[in-house]
């Protein structure tokens, strides 16, 4: 059986290479992208458990790499992990279908609970 996998889109390579090591430690597989473009060049792998997506990266933002996905009729759980936490961010995110929006710092028992909520 293969591992559900975890895609991570942040411009952030430290943060990107953290949260990889971090939640492939709780059984996913993971891939991480440095840009939104970069997640569009490959095919989605046919796994995926979530997209976590960071909201200000440069060109296409998480915000519009969302707003594609669904365009497209891609419906992936998205979690958006930011260090710019604005409201009008959170808001749009969220009614497009993210089913997450945490501020960096965050508490990784949360991101657990939304990886585990997702069926």
């Amino acid at each position: 059986m293969a591992l559900r996998t975890v895609c991570i889109v942040d411009d952030d390579i430290s943060f990107r290479e953290a949260l990889e090591g971090w939640v492939g430690s709780l059984g996913f597989a993971t891939q991480s992208f440095g840009s939104a473009e970069a997640f569009l060049a490959v095919e989605i792998p046919p796994t995926i458990h979530c997209l976590v997506l960071d909201v200000q990266m440069p060109a296409l933002s998480g915000l519009d790499l969302q707003a594609h996905l669904r365009a497209t009729g891609h419906a992936i759980p998205i979690v958006f992990i930011t260090s710019h936490s604005e409201p009008h961010h959170r808001t749009r995110a969220l009614d497009a279908g993210a089913i997450g929006f945490l501020s960096k710092p965050f508490d990784r028992d949360v991101l657990m609970e939304i990886f585990k909520s997702i069926a």
